[in-house]
């Protein structure tokens, strides 16, 4: 079973440069400075540094060798570069803690990792401080989300916990999350012999425990029994030693929610307690499924959104997936365009763009409907999953970015608007998905155009 401390398990309070309350804090590790100590464990230890070369703070993971033994040395040197530091550089998702540098130094080995100011789920798991369900289904939501992209990969993380899900809070609500802490990842496509009964006993899954061959099922169940976790204050299993435990993983069913907390509704409580199911295949099909249930919980109302909270990020993501505009999009692209783009919502009449003013904004509808109108006159409507003031971001000189037309909204929208600006801090891969919906466009107004001169009867 683990023993490691998540890697960003701090507190905002904490101090981000050494003192003398830690004089044990080497000044630097490698080639980075190091700020403070985030944490440490039986095996390794946490630092806060400055990688002065990018121009960003790091997490810095390195072994604690002194602790250890000649032979545990050796093999935990070797599971740890043989699991996290294998991983530097290739899981790129917004939800999904980057590795981005390992260094197999021959005393002590670290890792750098992206650094995340935020704290771990743990903290939300005390009857005292529990979070909101609509919160808690958007955690489930986007840990779905990142552990299907994980699975894609072809990874078992095999240690989903509290203490390795980092939240990221503003005003008390958490905004975003992260998974930490792959250090017991299995991958499938290797020819490593796969070892059992690793990961953290309260949210391991029955074939972990026995020693089955595991697929992304397990991560599943781990996962609701964190999601359990969050909304009852308890885990799903409980006792007082390891062998009782052990037994109730086996053999018991998990209480009902529905009895443990006010407000959760059935579905929920059936949903989470499906991917706690003993065999892997009564749990949900896939991770997409898994997903779209819990996202449905809030689209259906049946969780309420918080008075706090404006429309929830999952919402957002399923919203973009139904549109023309983003076909093609994947998972990770659509989450960047999720938190880069700006969600705007119009009132009748209210134009988005006058004639003779210089456009800098595009937008795409995501609901609702505009009128264009040219001197007066109607020329188009435009609704749904459509885009207008493309020129914005195409044209090659400030004067082919001014508007010859109004445009006008004729019935309540939402769009999704983006700037230039907006745009160049875009992934090349996401810019590229623009780029060529773009030109989807394009080639529909043009054919639209001939089609109009070449048969003006046929055109409204």
């Amino acid at each position: 079973m683990s023993a490691r401390p998540a890697f960003a398990s701090i507190d905002p309070s904490w101090p981000t440069a050494p003192g003398a309350a830690d004089p044990g804090l080497p000044e630097r590790i490698g080639k980075y400075r190091v700020l403070s100590r985030l944490g440490e464990g039986a095996t390794s230890e946490v630092f806060l540094a400055v990688d002065e070369f990018h121009q960003r703070n790091v997490a810095i993971k390195r072994v604690r060798v002194a602790t250890l033994g000649e032979s545990v040395e050796n093999h935990y040197r070797e599971r740890f570069f043989a699991a996290e530091a294998a991983l530097a550089g290739k899981l790129q998702h917004p939800n999904v803690v980057q590795i981005y540098d390992a260094v197999s130094d021959p005393h002590q080995p670290y890792l750098v990792m992206e650094y995340v100011a935020g704290v771990t789920l743990r903290r939300f798991c005390r009857p005292d401080a529990l979070l909101s369900l609509d919160q808690v289904v958007e955690i489930g939501f986007k840990c779905a989300m990142a552990l299907g992209y994980v699975a894609r990969q072809g990874l078992i993380h095999r240690d989903v916990k509290p203490a390795n899900i980092l939240a990221v809070l503003n005003n008390d609500l958490v905004t975003d999350i992260k998974i930490t802490d792959f250090g017991s990842v299995f991958d499938q496509t290797s020819d490593r012999t796969q070892v059992f009964r690793v990961g953290s006993l309260a949210y391991m899954s029955p074939e972990q425990l026995d020693g089955s061959t595991l697929d992304t099922r397990a991560d599943m169940y781990s996962l609701s029994a964190v999601l359990y976790h969050l909304v009852a204050g308890r885990p799903p299993f409980d006792a007082a030693n390891q062998v009782a435990l052990m037994h109730q993983i086996y053999n018991a069913e998990a209480p009902a929610l529905t009895g443990l907390r006010e407000g959760v509704p059935p579905r929920m409580d059936a949903l989470l307690r499906q991917g706690l199911a003993k065999r892997p295949d009564q749990r949900p099909a896939s991770w997409e499924d898994f997903a779209r249930e819990l996202s449905l919980l809030v689209a259906n109302g049946e969780v309420p959104v918080g008075r706090l909270q404006d429309v929830l990020d999952s919402e957002r993501f399923n919203l973009l997936r139904t549109l023309e505009f983003f076909a093609g999009f994947g998972d990770v692209e659509l989450w960047e365009v999720v938190h880069r783009a700006q969600w705007l919502r119009h009132k009748y009449g209210a134009a988005l763009y006058r004639k003779g003013q210089e456009g800098n904004t595009f937008h795409i509808i995501a609901s609702g409907r505009v009128d264009v109108y040219r001197d007066g006159q109607r020329v188009a409507q435009l609704g749904t999953g459509t885009s207008v003031g493309e020129m914005a971001y195409l044209a090659p000189s400030p004067d082919l970015r001014v508007h010859g037309a109004d445009v006008i909204v004729s019935e309540p929208a939402t769009t999704i608007a983006f700037t230039p600006a907006a745009l160049d801090v875009l992934s090349p891969a996401t810019r590229h998905l623009f780029d060529a919906a773009f030109i989807r466009v394009l080639v529909r107004r043009l054919h639209a155009a001939h089609e109009q001169l070449a048969h003006p009867r046929r055109i409204l």
